[in-house]
C-alpha cells in the first residue's frame, strides 16, 4: 500500500490503530482481488467469522457497500462488496499557467464533475486559490456532496514543489507562489487533508493508472516549460530528496546557444524547445483576450497547413527534447515514455522526432522494450493522477485511521 511520506495539512493521526484484519479485508476489496466475503476469507486466510465482523464494521461505517450481483444465477444471487460511492469525496485542482482544471470524485475513482477556472497562475496564489475554492465548493453543492465528507484535496502546481511542506519552491513565472502555504490555505476551506504536488507528477500518475500501461513510466510535459514525472515499478512517484526530481527544463540543450531562460541561465532546453518557446520563435501570441489557447490553436493550424517555418521549429524542438529524453532513458530505463502537454497534440511530428533521437542515441538494452507514445488522457491526466494519489493516501493505514475516526465523528453512514 502506498506511503506518501509527504506533508498532509490537517492530517493529524487519530489515536486508534487500524486492526490488521480490517486492513487486510479492505485491501482486498480496494484492489479488486476479492469482491465477496467468501473470496476474502479464501485469499486472506482469515476465519469467515472474522471476515464477517470486519465487513459488517466497514458497512456500518459507510465505507463499503454490499450489492446483489446483476448476472442471473441459480439460487440466491451472490453479494458483491465494493467501496461505497457515499464514503466520501476527493477534490482535485490541476493548476496550469493560464487556467486550472478542477474535479470532484468519489472514492471509487468515478469523476462526478469537472470544470475550468480561468485565472492565470501569475495572478498570484490568493486569486487562484480563492477562485478554485469557490468553484470546488460550488461543484460539491451542485452534486449533493457534503463538504464535511471531503476526504482529501490534491493540488498540482506547474513548478517545483516541496512535497513535505505543501508549497511551491522558487517557481519561475509564478509571482507570489514561492513558499506560499497552499496546503494550509486550502485546509482552512475544506477541513480535510491537503496534498500539493508537481503537476507533471500528477500527470504521470494519471497515465500510469490506465489499463495496459507498464511501469516504470516516464512522462514528459511540454508546455510553458518542460518537466518530467517518474513513476517507479512499484507505482510510486519518484520526487527526489527535495521534490526537485523531474525539473528537466533547465538541462542545457545541445542547440541552446545563448538563449536566455527564465531561470537566469542560458541555453536551457525549456527556453528553446517548450511550447512557449516555439510560439515565441514564430511570433505567435500565447493567448488573446478572446482565446486563452490562441497559441496552441494557431500553431496546430500552421502545422496542418505544412507551414515550412512551423514544421522546422517543431522538428528542431523534437530533436532537442529527444536528446534530453535519451539521457533520461539511460538513467531510469522506463518501460513506457509518455509525451504530454500542448505539443503532444501535434502527435506525428513531435512523436516521430523524439522517437528518432531516442532510438539513435540510447543503447538497445534501454530501448528494446520501451513504448514511446503520447498521452491517453490529454488535459485530464493530472485530474486522474490526483484522484489516484488521493485514494491511495485515503486507503493507506494512516488514511484509513482518519477515515474511521471521521465516520465515528459523523455518526457512520
Amino acid at each position: 500500500m502506498h506511503k506518501s511520506g509527504g506533508y498532509v495539512a490537517g492530517g493529524t493521526t487519530p489515536s486508534p490503530t487500524v486492526p490488521v484484519a480490517l486492513r487486510r479485508v479492505l485491501d482486498l476489496v480496494v484492489s479488486g482481488e476479492a469482491t465477496s466475503r467468501a473470496e476474502i476469507a479464501r485469499r486472506s486466510g482469515l476465519a469467515r467469522s472474522t471476515v464477517g465482523q470486519q465487513v459488517d464494521h466497514l458497512l456500518h461505517r459507510g465505507i463499503l457497500q454490499e450489492l446483489e450481483a446483476r448476472e442471473s444465477v441459480r439460487g440466491r444471487p451472490p453479494r458483491i462488496l465494493t467501496i461505497s460511492p457515499q464514503a466520501g469525496t476527493i477534490a482535485v485542482a490541476d493548476i496550469d499557467t493560464l487556467s486550472t482544471e478542477i474535479a470532484i470524485a468519489d472514492l471509487t475513482h468515478r469523476v462526478l464533475a469537472r470544470d475550468t477556472v480561468d485565472i492565470p497562475v501569475d495572478s498570484g496564489p490568493q486569486a487562484v486559490l480563492d477562485g478554485v475554492t469557490e468553484r470546488l465548493l460550488g461543484l460539491l453543492a451542485e452534486h449533493g456532496r457534503d463538504p464535511a465528507r471531503v476526504r482529501e484535496v490534491v493540488v498540482g502546481l506547474p513548478g517545483p514543489v516541496d512535497f513535505q511542506q505543501g508549497c511551491a519552491v522558487r517557481p519561475t513565472g509564478m509571482p507570489g507562489w514561492d513558499g506560499y502555504p497552499v496546503a494550509e490555505r486550502l485546509r482552512e476551506s475544506f477541513l480535510a487533508p491537503v496534498v500539493v504536488d508537481n503537476d507533471v507528477n500528477l500527470m504521470a500518475l494519471g497515465e500510469a493508472s490506465q489499463d495496459n500501461v507498464d511501469t516504470p513510466l516516464l512522462c514528459i510535459k511540454i508546455a510553458s516549460g518542460i518537466g518530467a514525472g517518474i513513476i517507479t515499478a512499484d507505482g510510486d512517484v519518484y520526487r527526489g530528496a527535495d521534490g526537485a526530481a523531474g525539473d528537466i527544463g533547465h538541462i542545457r540543450a545541445i542547440g541552446g546557444g545563448e538563449v536566455l531562460c527564465s531561470c537566469g541561465n542560458v541555453g536551457c532546453v525549456g527556453a528553446v524547445a517548450s511550447h512557449r518557446a516555439l510560439l515565441r520563435s514564430l511570433g505567435i501570441p500565447e493567448a488573446t483576450g478572446e482565446d486563452a489557447l490562441h497559441g496552441a490553436h494557431a500553431l496546430a493550424q500552421l502545422v496542418a497547413n505544412s507551414d515550412p517555418r512551423a514544421l522546422h521549429a517543431l522538428r528542431q524542438a523534437a530533436t532537442e527534447i529527444g536528446e534530453v529524453v535519451a539521457m533520461l532513458v539511460h538513467m531510469f530505463n522506463p518501460r513506457t515514455l509518455v509525451l504530454g502537454g500542448p505539443l503532444s497534440e501535434l502527435r506525428d511530428d513531435l512523436l516521430s522526432g523524439v522517437r528518432a533521437v531516442v532510438y539513435q542515441r540510447a543503447l538497445p538494452l534501454a530501448t528494446r522494450k520501451l513504448t514511446i507514445t503520447t498521452t491517453q488522457l490529454g488535459t485530464s491526466a493530472g485530474i486522474h493522477g490526483g484522484i489516484a494519489l488521493a485514494t491511495r493516501d485515503i486507503f493507506s493505514t494512516p488514511g484509513l485511521a482518519r477515515l474511521l475516526a471521521a465516520e465515528r465523528g459523523q455518526g457512520g453512514a
